[in-house]
């Protein structure tokens, strides 16, 4: 469904914007309909560079992201493309304007994309799609945002998603603000959606909550993807340096801090499984199949920027 391709972001930086500073550098990852993919990495990694490139937010430098073959770059109406394609993020306050109650996101809805739509109707649709996200109606509509908590906000961007039967969602952290309850709720709600069919592309710094929700995972560091697949493969044996530093950094309930061992250095170099050598990481960068549906890159692809044009997968080049 969704697909991107060698997808990288440069920003032009500097009082006269002389320098560059690349952001994102040739990802490529998909999202199929009925899968829930987690995008893991450390704050300033790239993940929400990505989702908001995939929503259009922001323009790709180079690669491609294409939507059922189609190139969303080439869509020429932005109304169309966000019918299927939705974004909801990580601080629901900043979504609403206080000085209009909450629903008045189902009005803008209903006056872009179902104008024909009977008031009677609407509101049938409306109540309909908030008791698929777990709200009561009465206790939500007209209701100003201040008025509600921050769980039922997520959860009523969520419902607008549903009125437009939307195709994939990016959910960009959309739980980090939310108590721990609420955040159960959330969490099986997108499993709930996932089930319907839905894509989800899960962005988050918090690797128990993408191993809970997610099929599959990417992890990002500085830019880059250092290891991907299957959740349980990546989670359950880790081959990247990062990405086990990253899992060794998870608190645990058993463990008091004071006792808790040192981390394994995010940096080290491991035997590669695709280079023959350092020189050969940097100039033919990509990422290597360990395994079935598990792919993961060496320390010299993840902190050297290529050189020459990337195999994404190492059986490309076989």
């Amino acid at each position: 469904m969704l697909k991107l391709d060698n997808v990288s972001k440069v920003y032009r930086v500097g009082a006269f914007g002389g320098r560059t500073m690349t952001a994102v550098s040739d990802v490529s990852f998909e999202v199929n309909a009925g899968e829930v993919v987690s995008l893991i990495g450390e704050s300033g990694s790239g993940k929400s560079t990505i989702g908001r490139m995939i929503l259009r937010l922001t323009p790709v430098s180079r690669g491609a992201i294409t939507l059922n073959d189609t190139d969303i770059s080439a869509v020429s109406s932005t109304k169309d493309y966000y019918r299927h394609v939705q974004g909801v993020f990580q601080d629901p306050f900043s979504c609403f304007n206080p000085i209009f109650k909450a629903d008045r996101v189902f009005a803008m809805i209903k006056e872009a994309y179902f104008p024909q739509v009977s008031a009677a109707d609407w509101r049938g649709r409306v109540e309909s799609a908030l008791k698929s996200v777990r709200l009561d109606p009465g206790q939500v509509l007209g209701r100003y945002p201040h008025q509600l908590s921050g769980g039922q906000l997520q959860r009523m961007l969520i419902a607008r998603a549903v009125l437009l039967d939307i195709r994939l969602l990016v959910a960009d952290e959309i739980i980090s603000m939310l108590d721990a309850s609420t955040r159960i709720d959330v969490l099986n709600l997108l499993a709930d959606l996932r089930a319907r069919g839905l894509g989800i592309l899960f962005v988050t710094h918090d690797l128990s909550l993408g191993n809970y929700v997610s099929d599959r995972t990417v992890v990002l560091r500085n830019g880059k993807i250092v290891e991907m697949g299957r959740t349980e493969l990546v989670f359950g044996d880790p081959r990247h340096p990062y990405t086990r530093s990253l899992l060794a950094s998870v608190p645990r309930l058993d463990v008091k801090w004071i006792d808790e061992p040192e981390t394994e250095d995010g940096d080290a170099a491991g035997p590669c499984p695709y280079h023959d050598s350092p020189e050969e990481s940097r100039t033919r960068p990509g990422l290597a199949e360990v395994e079935e549906d598990h792919f993961v890159a060496c320390s010299g692809c993840a902190d050297h920027p290529p050189q020459a044009e990337p195999r994404t997968l190492a059986k490309e080049n076989a």
